[in-house]
């Protein structure tokens, strides 16, 4: 193995860094942590503190989805003229007032503003964060730092969550106000660190020379790239059978078909963050110098044989086995998505013209926000009619689609696009 991948480590990969890479990666745990601490309990906090029907209060926090995935188009053509970094300070604004709003909400109007606000963030956030990583981070780095990124943002959102299950509690709704208010204050560090240390980044790339007077291509012109219209699909079929999933399909299966209790749904969750936050760079430096697309085969495998994992728990229902076999599927799921996490974001990147990341990195973020929304409908609907075998081979099926769409996008892009160099061609003599 060459030198350069035999390196590995924490402090290899921060010591690589630039300093303005540095400091974005500094608040991620610090930012996820206040979601960790109210994203398990806000529809409790609703439904049970405010008093809201359970249909209103699960209304209510479909806005997030909904006006995140309406945002998000706009946001790519805002990162490109504008640049990333307004972009993200408008999000983060945007969210400290909503939560800071919801902690306040006794009317479903007000929770109702405050969650629209919360997903104005939501959808905001990827398309420009990984366009102003992009601007900052170049090469084999900027998909290590996607992988490191994401397992930061899961050890926020573990560590939240355990606080926040200490914390709060029903019968004291000041618990829940404090939550929601810390929250909010999770996002000064990162505004901090763009107001101050790193308000000269901007996140935009001038347009080509030869493409100064003519009007910028939207999404149906950048779509009919054949590789571009490849990796919306598979972000669309990566969310439908994952993301889309897990606050769904996945509870409700575990609960209903292979009866396990809620604590071990929960626990399930644990093991997830674990998985992802201690293989994430053991995975990231093997995956270094081998083709994307074939790395997300593998997670594409990882993840049909975790559905099938969950799938065989419905088989023997409230026993140990089913207990054993729902945890290990969320390992699997956490082991596959450690793989997609890195490559997909770099993919993106790479393939992007400068001028245009915004706009590719919202296409990409659109369709897996669509397939969050989707993948609980066609979940819930299976389930309800007790279809739950149905609903396996359903996201089986999905899964072992990305092999498919990953084959032919890999015959679309560069080399350098999939990770790996280009072989030079052989000079006659």
């Amino acid at each position: 193995m060459p030198a350069h991948l035999a390196r590995s480590g924490a402090a290899t990969f921060w010591s690589e860094l630039p300093r303005d890479g540095r400091w974005l990666l500094s608040t991620v745990v610090v930012q996820f942590f206040g979601r960790g601490l109210t994203l398990p309990f806000t529809i409790i906090y609703l439904h049970e503190v405010r008093g809201f029907s359970l249909g209103l209060a699960g209304t209510l926090m479909g806005l997030i989805a909904v006006v995140g995935f309406a945002v998000t188009g706009p946001a790519g053509v805002l990162v490109d003229r504008f640049g990333a970094r307004i972009v993200v300070v408008a999000g983060l604004v945007a969210a400290m007032a909503g939560l800071g709003l919801l902690a306040f909400a006794t009317a479903p109007w007000v929770a109702a503003v405050a969650l629209c606000l919360f997903g104005i963030q939501l959808g905001v956030a990827w398309p420009a964060i990984n366009a102003l990583v992009a601007s900052v981070v170049t090469g084999d780095l900027r998909q290590r730092y996607y992988g490191v990124n994401f397992a930061l943002l899961n050890l926020g959102i573990g560590v939240g969550g355990v606080f926040g299950g200490l914390l709060v509690d029903v019968e004291r709704p000041g618990t829940f106000v404090v939550a929601f208010l810390v929250n909010a204050a999770t996002f000064v560090p990162p505004l901090f660190v763009l107001l101050g240390p790193l308000r000269h980044l901007h996140g935009r790339a001038p347009r080509p020379a030869h493409d100064d007077g003519a009007p910028a291509p939207g999404y149906l012109t950048i779509l009919r790239r054949p590789e571009v219209a490849w990796l919306t699909l598979l972000a669309l079929l990566a969310s439908f059978v994952g993301y889309g999933q897990m606050e769904g399909g996945f509870p409700a299966f575990a609960r209903q078909a292979s009866q396990v209790s809620t604590r071990v749904v929960g626990f399930a969750f644990v093991v997830n963050t674990v998985v992802i936050v201690c293989t994430q760079f053991w995975v990231m430096n093997r995956a270094r110098g081998h083709r994307r697309t074939r790395v997300l085969m593998v997670m594409a495998l990882t993840w049909a044989l975790s559905w099938v994992v969950l799938g065989a728990t419905g088989l023997v229902p409230g026993t140990a086995a089913a207990v054993v076999g729902v945890l290990a599927f969320h390992a699997l799921f956490g082991f596959g998505e450690t793989m997609l996490q890195s490559a997909m974001p770099a993919i993106t990147n790479d393939m992007a013209p400068d001028h245009l990341r915004g706009r590719y990195n919202a296409l990409n973020s659109g369709a897996f926000q669509a397939g969050t929304i989707a993948g609980p409908v066609v979940a819930g609907l299976l389930l309800e009619h007790d279809l739950s075998g149905g609903f396996i081979v359903v996201v089986v099926a999905g899964s072992l689609a990305m092999l498919g769409v990953l084959a032919a996008l890999g015959r679309r892009v560069t080399p350098e696009v999939d990770g790996v160099e280009a072989v030079p061609a052989e000079t006659p003599a």
